[in-house]
């Protein structure tokens, strides 16, 4: 577990107990393959670890944002080490069970590929966690967003949030054991808390700098285009409808002339 210090010379501290403990009941390298996913997919935990604390760096005129996305940045790094002692705890002794009741060959690499286990948990991580997807697919800086526009970047997170969630909730009903359950609910209930604060955030910056990101680009802009819905499929039955769910309420709805 990790901890951040806003006055030690250290920033981070490491604490030898994880942020929730949770023990499979027994090896599934299937499983542990899966979570790759939530470790190191698009949408998974490097991500949003990278993500909320690059924007907190970068963050130099809210102390209020920077120490919230700072604070969760650093539960990240946590969650990051979860997931990776749960993937070993789910690989461990896994290769050899693979061998003798998937595929007897005598090649735990063959044995891995024929049982659906990631291979490169075996070969070249010695039984653990790395920094690839659930289809060995590096982890990618470009996943992840700072922008510098507080706004822009607190939807991004939420977007993230969710996205995030919902994964973990579809892994949830991808396995019976008990133990990895237990940990995707406690994940599942921090996403829901990050989601609520990305949230509030966004209402928070909306009542002060409005809707539309970024705001300084208005004065630029052309005008007359910017409340009008276009409609760019045949017939007039989609502008009879509630085009005011959609925007606000000068909004008109046309269909463009487009020449060619």
């Amino acid at each position: 577990m990790y901890f951040r210090n806003r006055k030690a010379d250290t920033t981070f501290t490491h604490t030898k107990k994880l942020q929730y403990h949770a023990k499979p009941d027994k090896p599934d390298p299937l499983m542990a393959r899966r979570i790759q996913e939530i470790l190191a997919g698009q949408w998974g935990e490097m991500t949003v670890m990278h993500q909320y604390l690059f924007q907190g760096w970068n963050l130099r005129w809210n102390e209020k944002y920077k120490d919230l996305l700072l604070d969760t940045g650093t539960e990240e790094i946590g969650h990051v080490e979860m997931l990776a002692t749960m993937i070993a705890q789910l690989v461990d002794g896994a290769p050899v069970n693979l061998q003798e009741s998937v595929y007897n060959s005598g090649d735990p690499a063959v044995a891995a590929v024929m049982g659906g286990m990631d291979p490169q948990h075996a070969i070249v991580h010695g039984l653990g966690a790395h920094q690839r997807n659930s289809n060995g697919v590096p982890w990618n800086a470009d996943y992840f967003e700072a922008s510098g526009n507080l706004l822009a970047d607190m939807r991004f997170n939420l977007t993230a949030e969710s996205m995030g969630r919902l994964q973990v909730a579809r892994l949830y009903h991808m396995t019976t054991d008990k133990g990895v359950r237990d940990m995707l609910s406690f994940l599942l209930a921090r996403d829901t808390q990050h989601q609520l604060q990305w949230q509030q955030a966004i209402k928070e910056l909306e009542e002060k700098e409005g809707f539309i990101v970024p705001k300084s680009a208005e004065s630029f802009e052309h005008t007359e285009f910017n409340h009008t819905l276009y409609n760019f499929s045949e017939g007039d039955v989609f502008c009879n409808r509630e085009v005011h769910s959609f925007a606000t309420k000068s909004t008109q709805c046309c269909h463009p002339i487009v020449s060619i």
